[in-house]
């Protein structure tokens, strides 16, 4: 995964596209029938260094209606679940709007703008990638993955979504093990959470 932003070099100076790696975490979303489980690692990075192995990546919010992950640095994320707790307040916990005005804000506030994060939220019936570029993702089959193990864990997500009848959970328990296996920024202390 790549965070794509830009940076400013001072007086007179022009802008410049900058494009660095986020190395940061898996986190993975599954719905299925009427289950919505929510799955993050728990390894915490520095640098070449892993600091902590049983992070809590995932929050419940909104009188524990709304699943909240994140993948990044961990204070922007708390930043921004901060902000995003506050939309859910504003609009009475309606996770579409309090996903559009969040992003909008995320993308044109001048101190989040540069906040290095990734958010997937999720509610009863919906599911949304946010980025700081303005993104808000729904994706088409109820399966979303951020963070460098993301891409991993939703192959193997929707493997098991189209060819077992496991669970919501056991699908997001399984596909998290597979990423733990094959991303170095991932391990295999799992926290699941489930609406």
């Amino acid at each position: 995964m790549r965070y794509r932003g830009t940076w400013d070099m001072g007086k007179g100076a022009t802008r410049r596209d900058r494009t660095m790696p986020m190395h940061a975490t898996t986190v993975l979303c599954v719905r299925r029938d009427s289950q919505v489980v929510m799955a993050g690692d728990g390894q915490v990075t520095l640098a070449e260094n892993v600091v902590k192995h049983t992070a809590k990546k995932i929050r419940r919010l909104w009188n524990d209606r709304i699943l909240a992950g994140f993948a990044g640095s961990t204070g922007d994320a708390f930043a921004l679940f901060s902000r995003f707790e506050t939309k859910l307040e504003q609009f009475n916990g309606n996770l579409s709007r309090s996903a559009v005005e969040l992003a909008k804000d995320w993308r044109t506030d001048r101190a989040l703008r540069h906040l290095e994060a990734l958010l997937l939220v999720a509610d009863l019936k919906n599911t949304f990638l946010l980025s700081g570029e303005g993104d808000i993702i729904e994706p088409d089959d109820g399966i979303a993955a951020i963070g460098s193990g993301g891409p991993l864990a939703l192959a193997a997500a929707r493997a098991l979504l189209n060819h077992t009848s496991l669970s919501a959970r056991e699908i997001a328990t399984e596909a998290m093990q597979i990423a733990g296996q094959l991303c170095i920024y991932t391990n295999n202390h799992i926290h699941v959470e489930e609406l």
